[in-house]
């Protein structure tokens, strides 16, 4: 069901409600009654108010459920109009369906059956009703034996209220009973011989009072509680100097925490430490202007874990919007402790909704390479990666195991889509709720922490996606104004725009970045994930949003994107700043001539060249577009495109019979190799998409857009795909390791067929050259000077004896040529590795299950220039070099599992797989 509701997210809670969201005839229900369910819609987060067909989603808690989101039994078919659960209009947003409990549900006789779980849908399932916290709604099943019950109806929970104000007070039993209410130990309502008191109490003294219920049937007594607080008189005082939004730290005993809510009239600090009960010692202060909240917390204990939540104006319950770690009742219990060891525990039947989290004294992390050197701006070589697509364990420990692959491939930067607290547990991260929490997903801050520093370890620079142009309707701050009839973010909120400025560019709630209130919010986070992470920068997604109103030149928004990023610099002078911008190039050029990067999007031309038909890759660089500096990242693919090989597979040109490229990997991936080398060495910044090195061809759509996609380290051992991997490494270190390539003078000619680039550098000058059409072609290119030039890949050799000279390329043939000898790269022959295994090798591995060691027999006289082991996901986990052609290895500290053997001899490999007990 989680996965149905990954789309669903922009429904936003309505304010919480003292009247039940569902009401059940009988009230104490047990597996044995027909029971009517009642679905009060304008309830809970009122999602479904006017909606005339309504249907239930409906499952069953029971003792083998894992958790509240493990549903057992459930009826109803997502998103049809599936009559079986659809309810009854009975007017004023009410809606009913009848059910015998046992016979609908269909389980077991013995199922120990504990609640009933239900969300509400409209036909589509495009609009859920839930609880105001935006959770899934349940209710109390009890044994057929349970005997004598009577509790609370209304309200639900403890009140906070007002003098004078009015509490709607009902109790019931599940027998005839002798029913007395009291306040404060003083009877206030009593009623004999009866299930059902209502009471209408009127608030009359101050302070805090407990409200009780005495039921009692003759021989047995029952009572239930709720509190009720009575607001105190405000206290006006601003927060001492220096404190930040959010959680401030004081020493290992004490904290002050901080929100900014202006308009509100009471906040009330919640919290294992008050066991999250209003009470007046957590009525927060509030700041001279009203605008900013406070309180100090004083004698917790040091090492231990504390939730705590905000209790606005009595209806609204939100986590703190600046939290840095989050507990979600929904979605916690499906990250594995290996993930995410030793979480929480949820306060579960003390409060709902979402959690912060903090420790007074949290251990420091052993930054051990903070010293190391950060690459260029203009030398960035990215990789893109979405955790969750690229390591099937989608954690952070994992993803440093793959940091050999990535350091041997060459790249100096990652960039991670957004791994900031995003709706559900898995997304591709632009569905953000708490912009500064780490989502727990993917691991712990611990780990998070440790992949950086081995990232820096290895001269790797760490770069945050992050997207501050909007949130999703999980963000408290939309939930604390909130415009419920209009389902949209309230007129007077400090943070957003009530309406989209500039439809369908909204994704998510557009927040109005032209308000202090919003610069203060993205100052806050910027500066701590770079504290608190150690991280080199962001790329800012979709930055035209930060004035969303305007596709033509906006010196405006220029203003606002130099103010954040000269607030980044003034701690943080040499962050990166990478702009996902898609606006005016006169506006984008004076972003780059202020030290941004911007993304330059000319994919639709990569992938037209690698599928054969015209293509211009001239906007790809930075002086075609006027800029001053390289500050153009451009790339074949990202993660928001379809991948070049899937449309060259899909849509490639077969005019050539010769050289037919759809559903042909091998002629498709020899034109990746072609768009591989012209993109990274023209000038400036580039990124690659995870792997894009290898020839990724599953569609970016499929099973849908965002959906899940396989994960295919496997490709590593094609001969093909490697051969493409070992040209991007190849070109990427011809990029880093030659100033030609940095800072030579480029001329270039990128819209015809066969396109070229020529640098002039004291230290070699150097031409780019390939051939994008499905024939063979001639082009007469101009050299920079005559005599020997050498070509990089193949370390031929030609004679130039004039300028001007024709060049013949064969289709998808490229060439790098430079006045300067270099060393030749390692490129992989596409010679068939089963024939090499079959008839060449003869590679035994043995003992084949093991559980402390493997050993290597090669029937030939050579030895390997490479013997690597691997676990099933392609991570590399030992590294060896000039080996015997018998070689015994330890695996005795591997855990179990199955390995792969990766051997490479002469530019040739082998792959064995082996199983470790």
């Amino acid at each position: 069901m989680k996965k149905l509701l990954i789309l669903l997210s922009l429904s936003v809670f309505s304010f919480d409600s003292l009247a039940q969201v569902v009401s059940v005839s009988p009230a104490f229900p047990t597996v044995d009654d027909v029971v009517t369910i009642t679905y009060h819609a304008n309830e809970g987060n009122a999602a479904l108010t006017g909606v005339s067909t309504v249907y239930a989603h409906m499952g069953l808690i029971t003792s083998t459920s894992t958790s509240n989101s493990n549903w057992q039994f459930v009826q109803g078919v997502w998103g049809t109009a599936d009559a079986q659960v659809l309810m009854t209009n009975i007017g004023n947003n009410t809606h009913q369906i009848t059910i015998d409990v046992d016979v609908f549900y269909n389980f077991p006789v013995g199922t120990d059956v504990q609640k009933l779980a239900f969300v509400f849908r409209n036909a589509t399932g495009t609009i859920v009703g839930r609880e105001s916290d935006g959770s899934d709604i349940f209710y109390d099943v009890y044994p057929s034996t349970v005997g004598f019950l009577a509790k609370f109806f209304a309200p639900t929970t403890n009140q906070v209220t007002n003098l004078n104000d009015q509490i709607a007070i009902q109790a019931q039993s599940n027998q005839p009973a002798d029913l007395s209410i009291f306040d404060n130990g003083v009877l206030i309502s009593s009623q004999t011989n009866a299930t059902v008191l209502d009471y209408q109490l009127t608030v009359t003294s101050p302070g805090e009072h407990v409200v009780e219920l005495v039921a009692t049937n003759g021989t047995v007594s029952i009572s239930d509680t709720f509190k009720y607080i009575v607001n105190p008189t405000l206290n006006l005082q601003n927060p001492p100097a220096g404190m930040k939004q959010g959680l401030n730290r004081l020493n290992d005993n004490s904290i002050l925490i901080t929100l900014f809510a202006p308009e509100k009239e009471n906040i009330y600090l919640l919290g294992d430490f008050n066991n999250w009960t209003p009470s007046l010692d957590y009525h927060m202060h509030v700041s001279l202007d009203l605008k900013t909240w406070w309180i100090q917390v004083d004698n917790l204990q040091p090492d231990q874990r504390y939730g705590y939540q905000f209790l606005i104006d009595g209806q609204i319950k939100v986590a703190d919007p600046i939290s840095e770690l989050i507990a979600d009742p929904n979605n916690d219990a499906s990250i594995s402790t290996e993930t995410y060891p030793n979480p929480y525990p949820y306060p579960t039947g003390k409060t709902t909704g979402f959690i912060s989290l903090f420790t007074t004294n949290p251990t420091s992390f052993n930054w051990q390479h903070d010293g190391y050197e950060r690459p260029a701006q203009t030398d960035l070589v990215i990789y893109e990666i979405l955790v969750r697509d690229f390591v099937a364990k989608h954690d952070y420990l994992t993803l440093i195991d793959t940091l050999d692959y990535l350091s041997d491939l060459g790249i100096n930067a990652i960039e991670l889509m957004p791994v900031g607290e995003f709706e559900n547990n898995e997304s591709w991260g632009y569905n953000p709720s708490f912009h500064m929490a780490l989502d727990k997903y993917y691991g712990t801050p611990e780990h998070f922490k440790q992949f950086v520093d081995a990232c820096h370890e290895r001269g790797i620079a760490v770069i945050l996606d992050i997207a501050l142009n909007h949130t999703f309707g999980q963000s408290p701050m939309l939930k604390m104004y909130w415009d419920a009839a209009n389902n949209r973010p309230a007129a007077n909120s400090p943070w957003f725009n009530a309406i989209c400025p500039h439809e369908p560019f909204c994704w998510g709630y557009d927040l109005n970045h032209e308000v202090t209130a919003t610069q203060n919010y993205i100052d806050r986070i910027n500066h701590f994930w770079m504290d608190e992470y150690h991280l080199d920068g962001f790329r800012f997604d979709y930055t035209k949003g930060f004035i969303n109103n305007a596709n033509s030149f906006s010196q405006p928004r220029i203003n606002l994107l130099k103010r954040m990023a000269d607030t980044i610099w003034a701690v943080h002078p040499d962050a990166y700043i990478i702009l996902e911008h898609w606006a005016d190039n006169n506006e984008e050029k004076q972003l780059s001539n202020h030290g941004m990067m911007m993304w330059g999007n000319i994919t639709f031309d990569y992938h037209k060249a690698m599928k054969g038909v015209g293509s211009n890759f001239t906007n790809g660089v930075h002086i075609a577009r006027g800029w001053n500096d390289a500050h153009l990242i451009t790339y074949v693919e990202s993660h928001d495109e379809e991948r070049g090989m899937y449309e060259a597979l899909t849509n490639g040109s077969v005019s050539n019979p010769n050289h037919s490229i759809k559903n042909n990997v091998p002629v498709s991936l020899q034109r990746a190799q072609a768009a591989a080398v012209m993109m990274l060495t023209t000038p400036g910044p580039k990124m690659i998409w995870q792997f894009g090195e290898l020839g990724y061809d599953k569609s970016i759509n499929l099973g849908c857009r965002v959906c899940n996609k396989p994960i295919l380290w496997n490709y590593f051992f094609d001969s093909n795909r490697k051969q493409l991997y070992d040209v991007y490494k190849a070109t990427i270190a011809l990029k880093l390791n030659h100033e030609t390539f940095k800072s030579g003078t480029p001329t270039y000619a990128l819209s015809s067929t066969i396109k070229r680039i020529t640098y002039q550098h004291p230290d070699m000058d150097a031409l780019v050259v390939a051939n994008f059409g499905v024939q063979n072609g001639s082009s007469t290119i101009n050299f920079t000077e005559t005599g020997r030039w050498y070509e990089y890949y193949t370390g031929d050799s030609l004679e130039v004896s004039q300028l001007a000279t024709q060049i013949t390329l064969k289709p998808a043939e490229y060439r790098v040529y430079t006045t300067k000898r270099l060393t030749k790269p390692e490129i992989l022959s596409t010679v068939s590795v089963e024939d090499i295994v079959a008839n060449e090798w003869n590679l035994r591995v043995f003992p084949n299950p093991t559980s402390d060691v493997i050993t290597l027999k090669i029937q030939q006289d050579f030895i390997p220039e490479r013997v690597a082991i691997l676990k099933s996901g392609g991570e590399i986990v030992k590294d060896f070099t000039h080996l015997n052609s018998s070689h015994t290895f330890d695996v005795s500290d591997l855990s179990a599992g199955m390995y792969l053997v990766y051997i490479e001899y002469e530019g040739r490999f082998t792959v064995k797989t082996f199983v470790k007990n």
